[in-house]
Order: C-alpha cells, then sequence, then structure tokens
C-alpha cells in the first residue's frame, strides 16, 4: 500500500507541476503573435480553466466505467496520443496570427502546441482520486479517507511550478531550453502514467462499499454552489490580475502572483480545513470588499505600487479562500460524486474566466470587471451564510446591493466627460474631453485603462503643438528636429519617419510638406478615434500611412522603407511587448533605416528601468546611444519623458543641443542580452514606483 500511495502522490504531483509550468511558458511564446498585449494571459487562463473542465469531463466519464480492462486501454490510448501530439508540435510549422481575431489565434495556437497533453494532464488528479478511494474502499471501506489529500498535494507541486517559472526558468533558461525541460517532464509523467494505468489489470476498481452508498447524496442545492463559489473565485482572480497587469505592469510575475494566491487558498481549504476560521474570513472579506469598492469609486485614489499590489492579493486572498472554504465544507460525503464534484468546480472556474476575459470585453465599453467580481462574491456570499440566520442575511444583502450601486457609480463616472468610450482584446479605450490651463481651451484626452496616449489643445495657437510625451526638447523631439543635419525643413529633402504605436498621432504635428510618416498600430478601435476625435492626422501637411496588425509582423513583410527616424512608442501603459526590444527586433528595424537613421524608444515607465538593457542592444548591434529625459510642464500638457536614442551617426550625439540633453548609459554588468529566445523583466524591476 505504500508504494502504491507513492506512486499515485508523485504522478498526482508531477502532473500538476508540469500543467502549470506550461501556463506561463505558453502564454510568454504567444505574446509575440498579438503585438505583446496584456489580454493575452487573460485569454490564455480561459483556455486552460475550459481545458481543465474537458480534462475533469474525461476522469469523470472514465472514471465510471465499469469495466476496469477498458478504462486501462482508453488512458493508455490518451496517454499515447498526448505523447505523439507533442513529439508533432516541436516538428510543426510556426502557428497563424491575426491581431483582427486573438481570441481564436490563442486558442488554435494553445490547442494544437499543447492541447492534449494539457487535458491529459487536467484530468490526472480527479482520476487518480477517483482511483485511489476506490483501491482503498476494498481494504478498508473508507472511501473518502485520502482522495482529498491527493488534490491537495497536486495544487502544492501547481504552486512550486508558478512561483519555479518567473525566479528560476525564466530567468536563466531560453525558452526553447524551458519548452525541452518541459517535455523531458512529460515524459517522465507519461511513463509513471503507463505504470500506474497499468495497475488496473492488478486490482477491481469496484464500486465504493456499502458505507458509500450509505452516506448520503448532496442535495442540488449544494451541487449548485459547488459550481457558483469557484466561478466568484475565478472572476476574482481574473479581474484582479487584469486590474494589475493593466494599470500596473504587464510582466508575467504579477500573472503569477494572483494565480499563486488562488492556488493556496485551494490548498488551504482542501488539505488544512482548520485553518479557515469561517468567521474571521467573513468579517474581514467584508472589510476589503468594502474598502476596495470605495477605492474603485474614486478615480483619483492612489496608493505606492506595493502597497497596491499588497492589498489587491490580500483581497484576492480572501475572497478565493472563502469561495474555496465553503466549496470544501459542502463537499460530497460519497466517494462516487468525487468527479462531479470536480467537474463542477471545474466549470465554475471556467464559467468565472470566461466572463472576466471574453464576455465582459465584449458586452462593456467599459471597464467594470472588479466591481461585477466584487458584487458576485458578496451575492454568493449572501447564499453560502443564508442558513446562519438573519444578521449574516442582512449583512450580505446590504453588501450586494452597495456592490451593485458601486457598478453604477462606474458607469456614470466613466461618462462624465466622455465622447467615446470602447473596448476589445487590446484594452479599453475613453476620450474625455476637459479645459486645458491655457485659455480655457477644450482639452481632449485619449487614455488606455487609466493611462494618458495623448492630448490636444484645441485652439488655433496649440492644436498643432505637440504635447505629453512629445515635446519639443524630448528625446524624440530632439531627433525629429536634428536627424537630417541641417535638411529638416529643406522640402527638396523630406524626412521619412516610422512610429510604432499610433495613440492621438501626435508625432504627425512635426511633419512637414513632402514629409512621409508611417504609423503601425494593432489596436483597430485607435485609428478611426484619432482621425475623427482628434486632428493632428489630417492637420498635418505630410502624407500620412497607417498600417494595421502588429509592427514586427508588418515589418518583416514589408521592403525596406528607408526610415530617417523609427520611433517604438507602442507601450500600453506599462506593459512591455518584449519581442519590439530583442537583438532580431532591432536588425529588422536597421534593415529598414538609412544609414544614419536613428533608432527612439519610448521608456517612460515607473516600474522598469530599461535604459540599460537597451544600451546593451545597442552595443550588440554596434550603435550608440543616449538617453534623454525631460521635465513637465503642465501649462503645456508636457509631462515627464523618457527617451533612448540609438544611432549609427558618429556626429548625431556631437550636435551642441542634443549633447545638451542626451545622458550616456552604462550598461548593467548582472543584465542578459534579449532574443528572441530569452528575455526576463525580473532584473530591470523597479519596486518603488507610485
Amino acid at each position: 500500500m505504500p508504494s502504491t500511495r507513492l506512486l499515485y502522490g508523485t504522478t498526482a504531483f508531477l502532473s500538476a507541476f508540469l500543467l502549470f509550468l506550461i501556463e506561463p511558458l505558453a502564454a510568454k511564446q504567444i505574446l509575440p503573435l498579438l503585438g505583446g498585449s496584456s489580454a493575452v494571459w487573460l485569454t490564455c487562463l480561459v483556455f486552460f480553466q475550459t481545458t481543465l473542465l474537458l480534462g475533469y469531463l474525461y476522469a469523470h466519464w472514465l472514471s465510471g466505467l465499469s469495466d476496469t480492462t477498458r478504462q486501462r486501454r482508453i488512458h493508455i490510448a490518451a496517454v499515447v496520443a498526448a505523447l505523439l501530439s507533442l513529439t508533432l508540435s516541436w516538428f510543426l510549422p510556426p502557428s497563424f496570427s491575426s491581431t483582427a481575431h486573438p481570441v481564436e489565434t490563442v486558442f488554435w495556437t494553445l490547442t494544437r502546441t499543447i492541447g492534449l497533453p494539457f487535458l491529459l494532464l487536467a484530468s490526472t488528479s480527479p482520476l487518480l482520486q477517483s482511483w485511489l478511494s476506490q483501491r482503498e474502499a476494498d481494504h478498508n471501506g473508507k472511501p473518502a479517507a485520502v482522495w482529498f489529500r491527493l488534490f491537495a498535494l497536486s495544487n502544492t507541486g501547481s504552486l512550486l511550478a508558478l512561483l519555479a517559472y518567473p525566479t528560476l526558468f525564466e530567468p536563466n533558461l531560453t525558452l526553447r531550453a524551458q519548452r525541452t525541460f518541459w517535455s523531458a517532464g512529460f515524459l517522465l509523467f507519461a511513463i509513471l502514467a503507463f505504470a500506474l494505468t497499468s495497475q488496473l489489470s492488478l486490482s477491481s476498481l469496484s464500486t465504493p462499499l456499502n458505507s458509500d452508498d450509505e452516506a448520503p447524496t448532496a442535495p442540488l442545492t449544494h451541487r449548485w454552489l459547488w459550481f457558483l463559489l469557484p466561478m466568484a473565485a475565478a472572476m476574482q482572480l481574473s479581474s484582479v490580475t487584469a486590474h494589475l497587469t493593466s494599470n500596473i505592469a504587464a510582466i508575467p510575475l504579477l500573472w503569477v502572483l494572483p494565480l499563486a494566491v488562488y492556488l493556496i487558498t485551494f490548498i488551504l481549504a482542501f488539505d488544512r480545513p482548520a485553518l479557515y476560521r469561517r468567521p474571521l474570513v467573513v468579517r474581514v472579506l467584508v472589510v476589503m470588499l468594502a474598502s476596495l469598492g470605495y477605492a474603485l469609486s474614486k478615480t483619483d485614489f492612489s496608493l505606492p505600487i506595493t502597497l497596491t499590489i499588497l492589498f489587491f492579493l490580500i483581497e484576492c486572498f480572501i475572497a478565493c479562500l472563502f469561495c474555496h472554504g465553503e466549496t470544501y465544507a459542502l463537499r460530497p460525503r460519497r466517494a462516487s460524486e468525487a468527479t462531479l464534484f470536480y467537474l463542477l468546480i471545474a466549470g465554475g472556474g471556467a464559467t468565472g474566466t470566461f466572463l472576466v476575459g471574453i464576455a465582459f470585453p465584449l458586452l462593456f465599453s467599459a471597464n467594470y470587471d472588479l466591481a461585477l467580481a466584487f458584487f458576485a462574491t458578496a451575492l454568493l456570499a449572501l447564499a453560502a451564510t443564508w442558513r446562519d440566520g438573519w444578521p449574516q442575511r442582512l449583512l450580505w444583502a446590504t453588501a450586494s446591493a452597495l456592490l451593485f450601486a458601486l457598478t453604477l457609480a462606474l458607469h456614470v463616472s466613466y461618462s462624465n466627460n466622455s465622447l467615446a468610450s470602447m473596448r476589445n482584446f487590446y484594452g479599453s479605450l475613453r476620450v474625455t474631453q476637459t479645459y486645458a490651463a491655457i485659455q480655457q481651451a477644450p482639452l481632449r484626452t485619449l487614455l488606455h485603462g487609466v493611462i494618458q496616449h495623448g492630448t490636444q489643445i484645441f485652439s488655433p495657437e496649440f492644436s498643432h503643438r505637440p504635447t505629453t510625451y512629445y515635446a519639443a526638447d524630448s528625446g524624440i523631439g530632439l531627433a525629429l528636429r536634428f536627424c537630417c543635419s541641417g535638411r529638416n525643413h529643406d522640402a527638396a529633402h523630406p524626412r521619412n519617419i516610422g512610429v510604432i504605436g499610433l495613440g492621438t498621432g501626435t508625432v504627425a504635428a512635426y511633419g512637414q510638406p513632402g514629409d512621409r510618416i508611417r504609423f503601425y498600430e494593432i489596436n483597430p478601435q485607435v485609428e478611426p478615434i484619432t482621425r475623427n476625435l482628434f486632428t493632428y492626422l489630417r492637420d498635418s501637411p505630410a502624407a500620412i500611412t497607417v498600417v494595421p496588425g502588429d509592427a514586427r509582423t508588418s515589418l518583416t513583410s514589408e521592403p525596406p522603407q528607408h526610415f530617417d527616424i523609427l520611433a517604438i512608442d507602442a507601450f500600453s501603459g506599462d506593459a512591455i511587448p518584449l519581442h519590439l526590444l530583442t537583438t532580431q527586433a532591432i536588425q529588422l528595424y536597421l534593415r529598414h533605416m538609412t544609414p544614419n537613421g536613428i533608432l527612439v524608444f519610448h521608456v517612460s515607465n515607473q516600474y522598469l528601468d530599461l535604459p540599460p538593457e537597451l544600451a546593451l542592444l545597442a552595443e550588440a548591434s554596434h550603435l550608440q546611444v543616449r538617453n534623454v529625459i525631460t521635465g513637465s510642464n503642465e501649462a503645456r500638457a508636457e509631462f515627464r519623458a523618457e527617451w533612448v536614442l540609438m544611432t549609427a551617426d558618429p556626429t548625431f550625439f556631437a550636435q551642441p543641443e542634443i549633447a545638451t540633453l542626451a545622458d550616456q548609459i552604462y550598461v548593467k554588468p548582472h543584465l542578459r542580452l534579449w532574443t528572441d529566445d530569452y528575455s526576463s523583466l525580473l532584473p530591470i524591476l523597479q519596486t518603488g514606483g507610485h
């Protein structure tokens, strides 16, 4: 018996470790296909939760077969099919990418590369629990004594994988090495699965003993809560993750932390239920929902970055602990209902991530994800605590009503001063109109989430003036003014300018007659906003072209463009599309540049110290590099801006105007060169931002 338990435990642990190790790895491989969008991770979560549900459904169906030999043959065939699928994925050509259909791209790419192996790994935990509980029922008549512990063991493997990826795997291994390691691990898992499945023919997996038959069947209300409570927990996970990645930084560490918190609550609820102190958790949950709900209602409210992350993770922890603790308290007493229990948990998880990751962006033009997740949690708390009497009913009914009112208040707040509001896979966009300090002229601003992506002052004197990060003395302003050694304004020698990232089209304000400005923009909703609600493009005397889709993909398929300047400003808030910042990307840019052309990178970022890494990239490409930092001027709607300039022209940085404002960048010794096969934001992460 100990050796059997060891085999079951090892297989469950390894399958869970591999299951959650492949999640950030696969998501990182997909990022370049969709321009590095922070929504890639949320869409991947939907796929993972959906495939987890299919895996649990397979386990539920297989364990329900009465013929042990048939179970063994089917599962061995599934293992062989998964191995063949994994082997073929190494030799298949790269997946197609469609920035116009990003969700389909994510689902198809994941299906063809890891679909079958992931489904098999997902089915392992509930399948082993069912087999082990029935196997031990033959000996001691206690079918439910071990299977919940096996579930907690698999969650421990999942947690270790999540913590290991951003701290050990990503900083030290290339993507190919990571994939090789994972494939070797899956081969070991397949061997264990063959060994374990072969034991099915050695022992009869009969139906549980009478002790299980005599246990009461779970009532229908409990089964509904097996589904709805995990759904609320998954909504908490997805909405908190989306908030952190879109409003703070889209880095793998912030993918992993909420998911790790989510898994810890599973471990505590299912393996250490005594630590779930229900009265305390309920009180803290009320306080967290109330305080963060209040913070959401105050658009001007902000905290230091560390506290923001901490508070949201604590709220996610308490909410998920409540949902999972209540789910465990309502667990079935019959081992024969085990796979149904986990099937409904998986179904709830898949539904929660689907709502936040796919449904809400389609249904709502603004981001109400957190408010709706808080409301769902309060509503489920009302249902779960209903049996506790009127004090709890009144408390959670009031909380539910207030959180619903918060959602309505957010809608009113988003509507105020808004000329347009829309949302898609690439984020939520909003155009507001207020009044500038200068002449009280109308001031229009494009926001991506809470980050400003451009501003225009609508007055005859200032409507053509570059604002925000693009002022005349900014890095991009200096490059545009001094790029061409005295022929800036000579119509006979026009400038050829490329810009990755459209925003409000502010760079077009620098256009002169004869200039050609070519924008690259991945979000299809941005160009209509820019052309209809801002006038930079239509007022510019330059010839303007907007190329839709991912910039790197477009540049790869285009003939050389001979840019005098190529500006890379495609960062959504503080999200970094790493595929635009690798040695291969730099070489692609240089193919489109004139010999003395200038690469200009917008690196204003509260949380990441990008200039040293860019200096390393410049050094590898034999380019000179400087950093230009300029201050803000609120009266002219100019922001503090930081730009990195690269060029092979030895005279550009020697010009007095440039030399005065441009600073040397020193390469840090611990940094490693970013390539298409290796990148990690952890070494340049700054924790002191606000």
